[in-house]
This record gives C-alpha cells, sequence and structure tokens, in this order.
C-alpha cells in the first residue's frame, strides 16, 4: 500500500486511513484475546472452589485446567495460522475471535470439571489463532519502516486487555449481590463472551493485505504452497528459524503460563493470612481473594506495559536478538522475586509490577521478531508454530507445577502446600535460561526488509 514517504515522519504518520484500520482492528482483536485470557486466571480460583467437592485440591486442579487450555491454545495456533496463509488473515481472525468469545460465555454453565475443560480447550483454539493473524495481517499491510514499532505498539495495547480484566475482576468483587444468581467466576466468563459483537464490525469492513493477495495470485500460478507445514519444516532456511524461535518463545511463554500467571494463588493465602482474623465467612473471603487477585493483575500488567514498551524500543535500537535474551533474563530474575521473596500484603504492591515488567516484556519481542523470520506464504505459519507450539510445551509446565506441589505439600498443612507450590514454581522457571542459550543460532533481522522466497 502506498504511504507518505517523508522519511523523517513518526511512524505513525506514514499510515493511509486503511493502514490505521487494520492496526486498530488486529490491536483490539489481541486485546480483547487477552482480556480473555487474564479473566479465566481471575476465574480459575472460584471455578476450581465451585466445580470440585474437595476445595483443598484447587490449587492443583487450577494448574491442570490451564493446560487443557494450552493445549486448545496450541492447537487453534496450528490451525489458524495455516488457514490464515491459505485463506486470509481477516477471515481467520473473524472465525477465531467468535470461537473463543462463545465458549468462553458457555464456561460459565459449566457443573463440573470434565465440561469445564472441554469449554476452555476450544476457547483455547479460538484465542491460539489470534495473536499469529493479528501479527501477520499488521506485517503486511502497513509500510516497512512502522513495521517493527506499529507490532510492539500492538503487544504493548493488549496490556489495556489485561488490565480491563482486573477493573473487572475488582468490579464483580465488589459487588454485593450479582444479577442472576451468578457466582463471581460465572460473571467473569460472562463478561469475556462480548468481544464476539466485534466480529460484526471487522467482518464488514476489513480486507486481506495487498502483499498477501498478490503473493497468493503469483503463489497460484507457480505452485508456491501457502500455509504448508511440509514447506516450513522441510525448507532447511525456515526449518531453522522456526525450531529455534519455537525454544526461545516456549521459553518465555512457560515463564509466564507456566508459571507468572499463577501468582493469584500466592495473593490469595498472603490475602487470606492479612484478614483472617476478620472472621469472615467462606464467601466473603472468596470474594476478597478474588478482589485482591483483580488488583495483583492490575499491578502486573501496569509493570507489562512499561517492560513491553521498553523492549519494543530495545529491539528497535539495539536489535532483536539483545532485546529477546535480555527479556528473558528479566522474566527469570523477576519470577525468583516474586516466588521467593513476596510474603507481606506490602510486598504484593511493588514486587508484582516488577514481575509483569519482566515476564511480559518477552511478548513485545515476539510480536516483532517472528514475522521478520519467514516469508508471505509461511508468515502467519512460522509466526504461529513458534508461538502456538509453544503453549503445547508450555502446558506440561502448570501440570508439572501442579504435580510438584502435590509431591513437596504431601500430607502437610494448607500453608505448607503454598510454600511447595513456589518452590515448585522456582524450580521450573529454570527453563528460561534454555531460551537464552538458542538466541546465537537465530538471525538478526533489524533494518533487514521482509524475507520471501
Amino acid at each position: 500500500m502506498s504511504s507518505p514517504s517523508a522519511t523523517n515522519q513518526p511512524w505513525w504518520r506514514t499510515l493511509t486511513r486503511e493502514q490505521w484500520f487494520v492496526f486498530t482492528v488486529a490491536s483490539l482483536a489481541w486485546l480483547f484475546d487477552c482480556l480473555d485470557q487474564q479473566l479465566f486466571n481471575l476465574a480459575r480460583g472460584g471455578a476450581m472452589e465451585a466445580l470440585l467437592p474437595d476445595k483443598s485440591k484447587a490449587a492443583e486442579y487450577g494448574t491442570y485446567t490451564t493446560s487443557v487450555f494450552l493445549l486448545g491454545w496450541g492447537t487453534g495456533g496450528l490451525i489458524f495460522g495455516a488457514l490464515g496463509d491459505r485463506y486470509g488473515r481477516a477471515k481467520m481472525l473473524t472465525f477465531s475471535i467468535l470461537l473463543y468469545s462463545v465458549c468462553t460465555g458457555l464456561s460459565c454453565l459449566s457443573t463440573g470439571m470434565l465440561d469445564f475443560c472441554a469449554y476452555r480447550f476450544l476457547t483455547g483454539i479460538g484465542v491460539g489463532g489470534v495473536f499469529g493473524l493479528a501479527v501477520a495481517l499488521v506485517a503486511d499491510t502497513v509500510p516497512d519502516k512502522a513495521r517493527a514499532p506499529a507490532l510492539g505498539a500492538l503487544q504493548s495495547l493488549s496490556t489495556f486487555g489485561n488490565l480491563s480484566a482486573g477493573f473487572i475482576g475488582m468490579g464483580i468483587g465488589a459487588m454485593a449481590v450479582l444479577p442472576f444468581g451468578l457466582a463471581p467466576w460465572q460473571a467473569m466468563f460472562v463478561v469475556g463472551a462480548l468481544p464476539a459483537l466485534m466480529c460484526v464490525f471487522v467482518m464488514s469492513r476489513l480486507k486481506e493485505p495487498e502483499k498477501w493477495v498478490k503473493a497468493r495470485d503469483a503463489g497460484l500460478k507457480t505452485g508456491v504452497k501457502f500455509g504448508s507445514y511440509a514447506k516450513l519444516l522441510g525448507h532447511p532456511k525456515w526449518r531453522k528459524n522456526a525450531w529455534f524461535a519455537l525454544i526461545a518463545c516456549s521459553a518465555g511463554i512457560i515463564g509466564l503460563w507456566g508459571i507468572g500467571n499463577f501468582h493469584p494463588t500466592i495473593t490469595g493465602s498472603i490475602v487470606e493470612t492479612h484478614l483472617k482474623e476478620k472472621g469472615l465467612t467462606a464467601l466473603e473471603m472468596g470474594k476478597e481473594k478474588a478482589y485482591w487477585g483483580s488488583v495483583g493483575l492490575l499491578m502486573q500488567n501496569v509493570g507489562a506495559f512499561f517492560g513491553m514498551v521498553t523492549f519494543a524500543w530495545l529491539a528497535q535500537k539495539k536489535g532483536r536478538k539483545f532485546a529477546f535474551a535480555l527479556a528473558l533474563l528479566a522474566s527469570f530474575l523477576s519470577t525468583l522475586l516474586v516466588f521467593s521473596q513476596m510474603r507481606t500484603f506490602s510486598d504484593i504492591f511493588w514486587m508484582i509490577p516488577i514481575m509483569g515488567f519482566g515476564q511480559l516484556s518477552v511478548f513485545a519481542v515476539f510480536a516483532i521478531y517472528l514475522p521478520e523470520l519467514f516469508p508471505t506464504s509461511l508468515r502467519s505459519t512460522g509466526t504461529s508454530f513458534c508461538y502456538n507450539v509453544g503453549r503445547f510445551l508450555a502446558a506440561t509446565a502448570p501440570f508439572t507445577v501442579g504435580k510438584l506441589t502435590a509431591y513437596l505439600g504431601q500430607g502437610r498443612s494448607p500453608a505448607e502446600k503454598i510454600e511447595a507450590f513456589r518452590s515448585a514454581g522456582m524450580w521450573v522457571s529454570l527453563v528460561l535460561l534454555l531460551g537464552i542459550a538458542v538466541l546465537p543460532l537465530l538471525p538478526e533481522t533489524k533494518d533487514k526488509p521482509l524475507p520471501e522466497e
């Protein structure tokens, strides 16, 4: 697409009205996706306490439902990544949003672990499609000069979805009576279904990128396969990029989804100790935990916003691999800080923002770096492969944390089980260092055009 040619303009001034529209829609799609993810993190504990006969196992089984969600996420990423390259990013993005929104709403109707996990798996399939499609859509639409900052902004803006989830959770936790007799966890899933309304808006106006349309038309004449995993993993260059980027991405994803997003479990134990002398009922204590878990989520994502902005800038100035390595190191150190040292009520207010800064900064680098590793015919496929196959590996982390927690806390008091949970999280966080180790094997893409066949 054509754009103003003044080279000294800031990136946002180089976008045409249509390019702004695409950037806005893609950013909202990922923002709402993140809203859905975080509402699940907030609702998970309450759902487990309501659906399990033995409430003492809520923390352990919460990790298993997260693994199910991540398995769906990985499956959806693989499916929609390939379909996006074959049939269009915009079409598949619309369907992904509709799927995760509807299945999130259905989660509030769960009556047991089986149907809850089924809804979470289907929600994960929809959620998994969004990142690769949204990133490829923007990368193929905006001018080269604007690509890296636009993708960094897309990822940074996603924190507003996470912050919105925190405010929603606080509002629900503060309500004395919820409509229709809903429990707080059910109300969160109902709210998470609302982004489906966006689909009508997206379907009516969003067009496929001109770059993708031209490449697809040329590919039909020359026989180039779009969205082919055989091609991705068979071509020496793309295969190397795919496998090593997958390892690096998996480390960051495990850091957040396997460990970091369980900070409400630690926060809940601190809040329970802090309020134990007030003689609250089980329902009142549940609301307090929901409220302060949401406050923790807000603080995590305030830190995340600044972390993403900082590391997106660093990736543009110092290089993608340097920013990637530093972000993984920050994720590792901030995780150790929270899981080992967050003990008092006041610690919540400064340690969780630091963890958010470290853990989510990695994702800003993902958004910029991944689409630069693959050609147009494989851009959505390759990005989704690295970002979402990592979910399969990350799905093992909550399961591992859960099993380690059960083993280390066997026969112990609830307080000692929380200590076992902390220890398990710290051991699993060592995987972040593996991501740093493989980065020298990947190419540096700073100031280079998007690759083609």
